[in-house]
C-alpha cells in the first residue's frame, strides 16, 4: 500500500475506535440511569409496603 492509503485507512481505524468509545460511555450512563431508577422504583414500593403494614396495624382511633 501507498502511503496515503495508509494513512486514509489509519484514519478511518481510529474513526471507529473513537465511536466504540463514545459508545461505551453512552451505555454506561444509561446502565448508571437505569440502576437508579430500579433503585427509586424498589424504594417507593418498599415505602408503600410499610405504609401498609403500619395502617394494618394501628387504626386511627388508636394514636392518642
Amino acid at each position: 500500500m501507498s502511503k496515503v492509503e495508509e494513512l486514509i485507512a489509519e484514519s478511518k481505524l481510529s474513526e471507529i475506535l473513537h465511536k466504540n468509545e463514545a459508545e461505551k460511555q453512552k451505555n454506561t450512563v444509561i446502565w448508571v440511569l437505569a440502576i437508579i431508577g430500579a433503585v427509586a422504583a424498589y424504594l417507593e414500593d418498599f415505602e408503600d409496603d410499610f405504609d401498609d403494614d403500619f395502617d394494618d396495624y394501628f387504626s386511627e382511633d388508636d394514636q392518642v
